[in-house]
This record gives structure tokens, sequence and C-alpha cells, in this order.
């Protein structure tokens, strides 16, 4: 039969040995929390800067489609109804090039954005069918100005509403 006295260095090398693995787990363990806070705020931050560039394109959309610019678009040889439907498609093209920012908008702002774009292209339409007469485009673009500006200003209160929303996620 072995004698205790054996095993006093295997013994001597595992009690020396625990502290230090205790130790190194304890460091492990600590950088990875690290690591991990670190990718949370990088996460946070990248997200956050989506939604600040998501608030951007959105109100340059909504800056486009104001009236004001909309009238200065295409030739001005162009005929009423051709004005209107190259005026519809680039809006609607735009928007739904911009359509994937509504993952990082609020639910109320993309509403609001899909009702002046609804609300423009319901202008043009509304405007051409009031003018019996058959209008030439600086007539149309007079007309379709002053209706706008007669109404209410949706565009600019939407980015007024996107102003607000992102000084709060800021």
């Amino acid at each position: 039969m072995k004698d205790f006295s054996d095993y006093l260095p295997y013994a001597f090398a595992l009690i020396v040995a625990i502290p230090f693995l205790v130790l190194l787990r304890q460091f492990v363990y600590t950088y990875i929390n690290l690591k991990n806070q670190e990718i949370k705020l990088l996460s946070v931050k990248s997200n956050s800067e989506n939604k600040t560039h998501s608030y951007e394109r959105m109100t340059l959309f909504l800056e486009r489609i104001k009236p004001s610019n909309l009238i200065q678009k295409f030739d001005k040889g162009l005929a009423v109804h051709e004005f209107i439907f190259l005026t519809e498609r680039t809006i609607n093209e735009e928007f739904e090039y911009n359509s994937s920012q509504q993952l990082y908008l609020t639910k109320n702002a993309w509403q609001n954005i899909v009702d002046s774009k609804n609300a423009v292209i319901d202008l043009l339409h509304k405007t051409y069918e009031s003018l019996n007469n058959n209008p030439n485009l600086d007539e149309f673009k007079t007309v379709f100005i002053m209706n706008y500006m007669n109404g209410d200003d949706y565009i600019g209160a939407t980015i007024e509403d996107l102003r607000r929303e992102i000084l709060i996620i800021a």
C-alpha cells in the first residue's frame, strides 16, 4: 500500500492550481460580459443611426413631393395629363424606393407619410378635374399650387411630426 506522502506533490499542485483556475474562469466570464455589453452598445448606436437616416430620407421625400417642388419638374412643353402621369409615377417610384424605411419609423409617422403622398396624388387629380376647360400646363400648375396653399399643409405637419419624433429618439 502506498503512503500518503506519495500524493503530496499532486495535492500541492492541485491546491496551487485551483485558485489560478478560479481566477482564470472569473477573468474569462468578466471578459465575455464586457464584450456582450460592447456589442449591445454598438447595436443600439447602429440602430439609432439607422433611425436617424430613415427620418432624414423620409423628410427629403416629403420635401420632394411638395407641390412647389413638383411643378419645377419635367419639360414645360408637356400636356397636363402627361405632367400628372409623370409626376404621379415619380412620387410612387420614390415612395417604393424608400418603403424599407418604415422599419425604423413609428407606425404613426409612416401612416402620416403615406397619407401625405396619397393626398398630393389626389390633389393632382382633383385639380385636373376641377379645370373643365383644357388648361395649359402653367394654368394647371398655378391652380395646383393654390389648391395646396388654400388647404391644410399636411406635408409640413408630417415633417414637423418627424422632427418631434427624432428629437425624442436622439
